[in-house]
């Protein structure tokens, strides 16, 4: 709950109160979609390309909800209920949210990277929660609306909060520092996606790096020790963390679900119900912000990670499902076929979808994880949509090619069999 009146959240998203009392006790949290505002929700209308939020507030107010936050069209609607308005509702969403952080008082850890950034938040939070109150964004909250969300569902008392940052191009990371204030900025790693939008993987490296060049002074950054890219954009004045073989935060045995961690010389052993090396990078990046934040870890980590990533599925007749699709780039692509192949099974199949935003190169990516399939041994692999199609051209094995994930579902109900395993990577629309 935001436990500040009515008269504090309009002055602190920089809005105007129309209506309602000025010492209305504040909402339990904010939200965009009317169709899902409940009783204590601030619901905030954004403009949007088709159309304005604001056109909902009166259904949300119906509904329950604790109030509005609407553009200046509709500041004569009429309602007892708290009604903030603002020239530009995203902002005053976004302000609001910095000034929310600022009254919890917490810690913030910020973390961005091209892939992996939502189970390593998931990691963390779940490492941190050991010994703080911790809140974390819910499955993907990350972007310029996601974050600032997230940030209003935490609670009063809430001692560090874990915030996931995304990016689809330049300035993008920048916005989501100045709204989140992090005390510690992880970057997880740094790889060819946004390609349409930024070109180059260094800008990529770039557009991440804002976070650590909006650090605060004193402020704590964990980056990969073997991306050179990020050197350039390393700070004096922070404490810098690197984790992976070479840094100062390295794995060193993983036996039976037990991990032995060396961090600046002190060591630390988790007991890990995953095994896959990408997560197993992931926690050692965790584990380096925990270890910033004055945190650490030992003994076992339960960790709850975020739907569609990595989920296991045990199907009726013996074939298990990994379902991974939530997102796509080469090097979750090339994480997910490792892991696939070194996965106990009869036969391995991969049902691949889009890699999307490669721009120009899109071909030689997909063309490349093909290849790399074949290389790890994958027996046959199942392309979804025109895009894909390059997996079959790097791919030396038996392919089959659907145009959407339904199709492929309805494919691998007649070519699975007793002991396969599937990793799903094609979304459903």
């Amino acid at each position: 709950m935001i436990d500040r009146p009515a008269a504090w959240l309009a002055e602190a998203g920089g809005a105007r109160l129309a209506a309602g009392d000025r010492g209305e006790p504040g909402p339990e949290r904010a939200a965009i979609d009317s169709r899902e505002v409940g009783p204590g929700d601030l619901f905030v209308g954004l403009r949007g390309e088709h159309a304005d939020g604001g056109e909902f507030a009166a259904a949300a107010l119906e509904a329950g909800a604790w109030g509005a936050l609407v553009g200046p069209a509709y500041a004569g609607l009429e309602t007892d209920r708290p009604l903030l308005v603002a020239e530009d509702p995203l902002a005053a969403l976004q302000a609001l949210a910095r000034a929310w952080r600022r009254e919890l008082g917490c810690k913030v850890v910020g973390i961005t990277g091209s892939t992996g950034k939502t189970s390593t938040k998931d990691i963390l939070a779940a490492l941190l929660r050991r010994e703080l109150r911790t809140h974390a964004n819910r499955e993907n909250l990350n972007t310029e609306i996601g974050l600032p969300l997230s940030v209003l569902e935490a609670s009063p008392g809430v001692e560090a909060l874990v915030l996931e940052m995304a990016m689809r191009g330049e300035g993008q990371i920048a916005e989501l520092t100045a709204i989140a204030e992090p005390d510690v900025g992880v970057i997880v790693n740094v790889g060819p996606v946004h390609l349409e939008l930024l070109g180059t993987v260094e800008r990529v490296a770039a557009a991440k790096a804002e976070l650590i060049r909006d650090l605060p002074s004193g402020a704590a950054c964990v980056v990969p020790a073997s991306e050179p890219l990020l050197h350039v954009h390393l700070r004096s004045d922070l404490d810098t963390w690197t984790f992976g073989p070479g840094g100062q935060v390295m794995l060193l045995s993983f036996d039976g679900g037990l991990g032995e961690i060396e961090a600046r010389h002190d060591h630390h052993q988790l007991g890990l119900g995953y095994s896959e090396p990408h997560n197993l990078l992931n926690t050692l990046a965790a584990v380096a912000a925990a270890r910033a934040l004055g945190v650490h870890p030992q003994g076992p980590v339960e960790v709850q990670f975020s739907s569609l990533r990595g989920q296991v599925v045990e199907l009726p007749g013996g074939v298990t499902v990994v379902n991974d699709c939530y997102n796509a780039n080469p090097m979750s692509m090339r994480a997910a076929l490792e892991h696939l192949a070194e996965s106990p099974a009869e036969r391995r199949i991969a049902v691949l979808g889009t890699m999307a935003e490669l721009g120009r190169e899109a071909r030689r990516y997909h063309r490349e994880a093909g290849k790399r399939a074949g290389e790890l041994g994958i027996d046959l692999v199942v392309t979804v949509g025109e895009q894909a199609l390059g997996y079959a051209e790097g791919f030396d094995g038996e392919t089959y090619a659907v145009a959407a994930p339904e199709e492929a579902g309805a494919l691998l109900e007649e070519l699975a069999l007793p002991g396969d395993r599937v990793l799903s990577r094609a979304r459903a629309r």
